[in-house]
Formats: C-alpha cells, structure tokens, sequence
C-alpha cells in the first residue's frame, strides 16, 4: 500500500467483496464521516464500562469492522484493539489466547456474522448485534475453558516445562491451525530428530496430536 494509506484513517470510499459471489456486498461509511463515529465508539465505550466486559467488546468489535476505518487490515486491527480494550477491563487475554484460534474453526462464520451487507446509510440504524454477541462471548468462554484445563498440563517441572521451541510449535498452530514438520523447520534451527522429540513431547503433554501420514503429516491442538 502507499505510506500515505497505511496506517492512517482512510480518506478515500472502500468498499467489501464476497469472493465466492465477485460482486460488492457492503458499502461502508464515506470516509469524512469516519472519524466522527471512531469518536463516538470510542465516548460509547467510556461511558458503558458498567457494562459486562464480553458484551462491551463485541459492540466494539462489530461497529468498527462496521465503520472499516482503513484500506486494508481492518479485521486484524479489530481484533488486536479488541484484545487491548479486554485487557483494559480486567480480561487480559494476551498470553492466553489468539482470537484467531476460534475464528480460523469456522472463517467463513465470523465474517457472516462480524459484517453487515449493503449501505451503510440505509441500513445503520437497523442493524441486530445479537447473532455477534451470542457468537463473540462463546468464543471467549471457549477459549477460556480450554486454557483452564490446558494450564495443569503445562505447570512447571522438568517433566512438563515448555522451552521456547514448544512454544514456538504452539504459537504457529494456533495462528495457522496447524503445523507441519517443514514449517517448524523453517523457523528454527533443530535437526529433524529432534524436531520430532519435540513434537513428541507435546503429544505426550496431551496439547496437541498428529493427523495425516507421510508427507500429510501436521500436527493441531488436541481438544481438551
């Protein structure tokens, strides 16, 4: 993108494509209006912190990928500031989870149910926020259950410690979905025999498992 476009509000018309259907299905606000309603989100966040953390952060979630403030990486900065605006109400979830790691289960879920479909102006003030809100908090909840019974298998000893390469492993699966041999190797300098230790060790802690056979062989989280 041009410098003048990244990471800037935009100040040019932007407008969301369904792949599958080649055709524009959402026009979002013109972009003189944007920083009005980034003001007002953010004055509506500040003045309902009394509201339940999930149920704040998915308004939050939902009308800035509503608004689609930049050119590009909306989703991704939605996601991130979402994170940041938990952690601010007492929900850090920074070294708990990625938000994508539910996400990436259903894609084509989320972006169904995080966006809306045809003119902003003709549809803004109809907009339901219902069928996010039920999927955005049973995300979280999920998330928050499977690291609540990850935590005993990972508590410190020279059994169960993880070194930075196990992390290494369950950081790429939980941003990819899942990790391959060859992945793993472009990211770290190990010998394939001890890639595959490691690999082991994390089958053995019960975190994740191992699919396919041969050259399909990946690993992905074991669900708890």
């Amino acid at each position: 993108m041009s410098e003048f476009r990244s990471g800037k509000f935009r100040k040019e018309p932007v407008f969301v494509n369904d792949p599958r259907l080649k055709k524009t299905i959402y026009w979002p606000p013109d972009h003189q209006d944007v920083l009005t309603l980034v003001d007002e989100l953010v004055d509506f966040v500040n003045e309902n912190k009394d509201t339940d953390s999930l149920i704040l952060a998915g308004i939050f979630h939902k009308q800035m990928v509503i608004i689609h403030p930049f050119m590009d990486g909306n989703g991704r900065t939605t996601r991130l500031v979402t994170k940041i605006l938990l952690a601010g109400m007492g929900l850090n979830t920074f070294n708990l989870f990625s938000f994508e790691n539910y996400y990436n289960k259903n894609v084509t879920k989320y972006f169904e149910l995080v966006g809306v479909k045809g003119n902003y102006y003709d549809i803004y003030k109809t907009i339901d926020f219902t069928s996010w809100l039920e999927y955005f908090t049973d995300g979280i909840i999920d998330e928050l259950l499977r690291v609540e019974k990850l935590l005993p298998h990972i508590a410190i000893n020279p059994q169960t410690e993880l070194k930075s390469y196990h992390k290494k492993i369950l950081n790429i699966i939980q941003k990819k979905g899942f990790i391959t041999d060859r992945d793993y190797a472009q990211e770290i300098d190990r010998a394939k025999a001890t890639r595959r230790l490691d690999f082991n060790k994390l089958i053995g802690l019960g975190l994740i498992k191992r699919l396919g056979r041969g050259k399909n062989t990946h690993y992905v989280l074991k669900d708890l």
